[in-house]
């Protein structure tokens, strides 16, 4: 069997230039060239060869529900979630508390925002 590794993750957006805007300034994700092709799909470096595409799609609607998100992790959660602080950006643990942390059973810290499109994004500190 083939042996496989992340590569991107793909999200239709409303307008591409307020997710940009958003994912550059609340995790500094620099903006790579698309080399798949010249539409206005632009892509985002998250580090370590992956990277986040936005496809704009200005008239579909987009449905969210919260079991539905990506996770990225990081070594200092606590300075993250003062970040999100002070970018007023609400955040909750898995079941809503607003501008509340979860500690999982594992001992694994996490908390859970949104995107401008609904999109919804684990923080955790779960770095191997």
């Amino acid at each position: 069997m083939s042996s496989f590794s992340f590569n991107h993750i793909a999200l239709s957006v409303k307008d591409v230039d307020t997710s940009i805007d958003f994912y550059q300034k609340v995790f500094q994700f620099k903006e790579i060239k698309n080399t798949a092709s010249n539409s206005k799909t632009r892509w985002l470096s998250i580090g370590e060869g992956k990277q986040l595409h936005l496809i704009p799609r200005p008239d579909f609607e987009i449905k969210v529900n919260k079991a539905v998100h990506f996770a990225l992790s990081t070594v200092n959660i606590d300075s993250f979630v003062v970040h999100l602080k002070e970018l007023k950006i609400d955040y909750s643990d898995w079941i809503g508390s607003q501008n509340k942390d979860y500690v999982r059973k594992d001992g694994i810290k996490q908390v859970y925002f949104q995107d401008p499109n609904g999109y919804w994004i684990e923080i955790n500190d779960d770095i191997k």
